[in-house]
């Protein structure tokens, strides 16, 4: 998140206009576990990749940002 901005009137809970990239999966050790977790992920022969592909779940694209589905977990916030 890079700023919080103050309601448009008729809004009455918050919205993401914009993202960039996929979140992490659960528990995957903060930035550095994160960074970690990619390498083993995009790299087919890292000796980690295979026990990488459950864990992120199938179709997890790191690249993606789905704005409407981070709305969707955004309406239940208020």
């Amino acid at each position: 998140m890079e700023k919080i901005s103050h309601p448009k009137e008729g809004l009455e809970h918050p919205i993401c206009i914009k993202g960039k990239r996929s979140a992490p999966p659960e528990d995957c050790g903060g930035v550095g576990g994160y960074e970690e977790f990619l390498k083993a992920f995009r790299n087919p022969r890292h000796p980690d990749h295979e026990s990488m592909l459950p864990w992120a779940g199938e179709g997890f694209d790191p690249e993606r940002c789905d704005l409407e589905d981070i709305n969707r977990l955004l309406c239940k916030v208020r």
